[in-house]
């Protein structure tokens, strides 16, 4: 409150001090104290406003501060500009966004801070539909970096008001698109891993489910399959020992009644055919064991004599089984990779190679007989290998890609194929701690990808 009285033109003394025994004409002691309680009510009255003035300052100067604080916290940008579109106020983030200080910004016209014509067209139409609707808009436009790059905002526009609801301006606010495209794609991969995790989970669930059924059913099968097989060793020493004893019967004079008997029997005919017919009969128990020891397989969670396995090596004993076997006439094309050693059954890798390579050969063969193709190639990363099996047959069905490795799903006739080759080698692969991919060339065709991680050291 210094210097109050001399800014008003006052005596810099207490009104208290002004001397009572002056003389005018017309003027009594009353009267000068009349004034003396006049200019005591004024000079309260002076300062009581000056200190409501000091507090108004200060909580002005604590609103902006808040203001100012709301400003450079924010992280989308914020422009406002007046009715003639001259920039008023922004915020740290569109300084940084387009390079410039804030004092370089302030009374610029805003269509200065525009990239090229194109933003300037939305720029107007934008206002223009403000203006016409008095309400906001949203709008899509390049501002311009100081350094001459061009950086795409999505900005909301609304109008801008004083307290008598006069329109005196612009506000916008938004933030660069790369932002919103960066987050939107995070999203979508956080929603597709999302859709991938509850699949397997189901997928997993229902392996399991299965595992038990086949556990139960691999160990009845069981015992019915070893007796098939011992008696069948049995009687194929039993049809030596006969066929040799007949044989010596045969060797002398039958009576003529025995020997029409014989003939009418086909005894030599029923000789013959026992040998065949003991391989036949063995070679189906053998493969239905060999069925049953893939059920169990399938069940088990161990992982049972793992070594160290050359992948290259698996690759092509697979290619000379399924050529050798079922399909002299297919061409595979082989592109082979450095070696690439990986921890695991060299067997039931074996197994789910040539379960790929016999569905391929399958698929291809269905559209083109005359010239069933597949290319197989392996990629060494820097923790996993991958091979891709590509075919040059249909493809697979959109609505049967989710279910490709589900027990017993298959798109075979009825006869060709039981739907648990791919359900087991899935398996399979999960216990080698890979995985088992289904997918549709770019070209047609069908791809699976079975990637393994690479044995450390080798």
């Amino acid at each position: 409150m210094h210097g109050l009285h001399g800014a008003l033109g006052m005596p810099t003394r207490h009104p208290h001090n002004i001397p009572l025994s002056v003389d005018l004409p017309g003027v009594d002691e009353s009267t000068w104290l009349d004034v003396i309680q006049k200019m005591d009510e004024v000079y309260t009255k002076l300062v009581a406003d000056e200190v409501a003035l000091e507090e108004k300052n200060a909580e002005l100067e604590q609103s902006q501060q808040f203001i100012f604080g709301l400003l450079t916290a924010m992280s989308d940008v914020l422009l406002a500009c007046n009715q003639d579109g001259l920039i008023e106020e922004t915020n740290r983030a569109l300084c940084e966004l387009v390079g410039r200080e804030e004092t370089n910004l302030r009374g610029q016209p805003l269509v200065s801070l525009l990239a090229d014509a194109s933003s300037l067209q939305h720029w107007q139409r934008a206002l223009a539909q403000v203006n016409a609707l008095h309400e906001g808009t949203e709008m899509e436009i390049n501002l311009l970096h100081a350094s001459g790059a061009a950086i795409t905002v999505d900005l909301n526009c609304t109008p801008r008001h004083n307290a008598r609801g006069r329109h005196v301006g612009y506000v916008m606010v938004g933030r660069p698109l790369g932002e919103l495209r960066r987050a939107y794609h995070q999203l979508r991969e956080a929603h597709e891993a999302l859709k991938r995790t509850q699949q397997q989970l189901l997928h997993s669930e229902k392996m399991a489910s299965l595992g038990r059924l086949v556990a139960g059913v691999a160990h009845e099968l069981n015992n019915p399959i070893s007796f098939v097989l011992g008696n069948v060793y049995s009687l194929q020493r039993y049809t030596l020992r006969m066929a040799q004893y007949l044989d010596a019967i045969h060797q002398t004079d039958l009576p003529s009644s025995l020997q029409a008997l014989r003939t009418e029997l086909r005894i030599d005919r029923v000789v013959e055919d026992l040998p065949s017919l003991m391989d036949g009969t063995l070679e189906g128990a053998q493969r239905t064991a060999d069925i049953v020891h893939g059920l169990k397989r399938f069940s088990a969670k161990d992982k049972e004599s793992f070594a160290v396995v050359e992948l290259n090596a698996v690759v092509e004993r697979a290619m000379h089984w399924v050529k050798k076997g079922m399909a002299p006439q297919f061409s595979i094309h082989w592109t082979p990779a450095a070696d690439c050693y990986v921890t695991g059954h060299a067997g039931q890798l074996l197994q789910v190679m040539m379960n790929l390579m016999e569905n391929a050969y399958d698929a291809a063969v269905a559209i083109n007989a005359t010239n069933p193709q597949l290319d197989i190639a392996l990629e060494r990363g820097a923790t996993h290998a991958t091979l891709r099996f590509e075919d040059n047959g249909p493809g697979i069905a959109p609505e049967n890609l989710m279910r490709i490795f589900d027990p017993f799903f298959t798109t075979k006739s009825v006869g060709k194929g039981t739907g648990l080759g791919l359900s087991i080698s899935y398996t399979i692969m999960e216990q080698h701690g890979g995985h088992l991919k289904a997918e549709n060339g770019l070209e047609g065709g069908a791809v699976f990808s079975m990637a393994i991680p690479i044995t450390e050291g080798h």
